[in-house]
């Protein structure tokens, strides 16, 4: 019998790293934005600003990014992604005013975007769909360790060096990142020296997808793409589910901050308990979809079973939320809430690759993540509005976008199937 490789994982440590420094670099600013404020002169209005700035750009990125993905390929994407984000967050060091800041949150916002339809591009490419949603899970805890080490990190190197010393060395982690990266991805699993045969025809030939013989694979223009209910099923359910986890990453150091009156240093010993919630979910959902698929379910009944899992969890928690008084509880309760967040988006994350081919997938990948960030906007300019005696009008509004988003999963996605010209709707 041939030794099979497991250079797979090889790829998706390395894309999870990325993704840690990814959220390392997002969270510096809502870290030492109290501090930053005052020094500039700035106000909770004006972050909302910055965080509108960021996400529209991030939007834009995520489109621009799945194509370019698709036409660049993953190594060159991801190696162009990371040096512009790194350059972008060591900038930070020399703004002086929202306005400069504002520049730099979008020249961010652009680059970091990439990192996704990147991960879900190499996630179809490099895995069969049994281990496909585990993967996506490792590639999301990724994103939830670089939270948990963002605010403790962050408030250290604050205390050392200064804000603006602290995004300079921030900046320079996704550099040092490129090195292995390019080393180490020097092609695709079908051509890759280090991959075996055996871990190659695992991959290519993904013989538990489907026991029909195979097909010519269907390569979509964006138009094809979207004339597809189970491409708006997806859009739809990032559009709906997606600001839960960005109120958490955009705004909890300030929620923190206003509601229990932390300074940084408190602001870092409790901002990171939540997100080692979203690192089990990560990680639990990828493991249970993947056992559901190898106990006989197929890939779409394992894939919305276990998002509706995700959102059982989710939806009462952050009721819960609203009535968390003391800060222990606040922040083991939005553990809770993110924890089911990372089992159902992780499970979301991975259709694109289970309705369509490798070529497509970083495209429907990017527009999802537009769609996700035009959810996430119209929360982020409502924080301020209902925001001002508590946080709990707003825990209640996004508790609300679960059930739409399980809709759009179960109403509007139909089968969970390669798709070919035949099945357009």
């Amino acid at each position: 019998m041939r030794q099979r490789s497991a250079f797979r994982w090889v790829i998706v440590a390395l894309i999870a790293i990325a993704t840690v420094i990814n959220y390392i670099d997002r969270n510096a600013l809502a870290v030492m934005w109290p501090e930053i404020s005052g020094q500039i002169g700035a106000s909770k209005e004006d972050y909302a600003l910055l965080v509108t700035i960021f996400m529209l750009f991030y939007a834009a990125g995520q489109f621009v990014f799945g194509r370019l993905f698709d036409i660049i390929g993953t190594r060159l994407g991801f190696a162009l992604s990371i040096s512009i984000w790194s350059l972008s967050i060591a900038l930070h060091a020399v703004a002086n005013s929202v306005l400069s800041f504002g520049l730099f949150r979008a020249m961010l916002g652009i680059s970091e975007a990439g990192a996704w339809p990147g991960a879900v591009k190499a996630n179809a490419e490099w895995f069969p769909a049994r281990e496909r949603a585990l993967a996506q899970g490792i590639f999301n805890a990724g994103a939830s360790i670089g939270a948990i080490i963002s605010a403790p990190l962050i408030a250290l190197l604050f205390l050392a060096l200064g804000w603006k010393g602290t995004f300079l060395l921030v900046g320079a982690l996704g550099f040092i990142w490129l090195l292995p990266w390019l080393v180490i991805y020097r092609a695709g699993p079908d051509r890759h020296p280090w991959v075996s045969e055996a871990e190659r025809a695992l991959i290519l030939d993904a013989p538990a997808e489907s026991d029909a013989a195979p097909r010519p694979a269907y390569l979509p223009t964006l138009r094809q793409i979207m004339s597809h209910r189970q491409s708006w099923g997806i859009v739809l359910a990032r559009f709906f589910l997606d600001p839960i986890w960005w109120l958490f990453v955009s705004w909890l150091p300030i929620y923190l901050a206003e509601t229990f009156h932390f300074d940084i240093k408190q602001i870092g010993i409790f901002a990171w308990v939540p997100f080692v919630g979203a690192m089990l979910g990560s990680l639990s959902g990828g493991w249970l979809s993947g056992r559901l698929i190898a106990a006989g379910w197929s890939v779409g009944r394992a894939r919305k079973w276990t998002i509706t899992l995700g959102g059982a969890i989710m939806a009462p928690a952050l009721l819960g939320a609203v009535f968390a008084a003391d800060p222990m509880v606040a922040v083991l309760t939005i553990a809770a809430v993110l924890f089911g967040f990372q089992i159902a988006i992780g499970n979301i994350q991975t259709l694109p690759g289970d309705v369509f081919h490798g070529k497509s997938v970083g495209s429907l990948a990017g527009i999802g993540g537009m769609a996700a960030v035009a959810g996430t906007l119209i929360t982020t300019w409502l924080v301020p509005v209902m925001t001002t005696k508590s946080y709990a009008p707003m825990f209640i509004l996004v508790a609300a976008l679960v059930p739409l988003s399980l809709a759009a999963i179960w109403l509007v996605t139909g089968p969970i199937e390669k798709l070919d010209p035949a099945d357009r709707n």
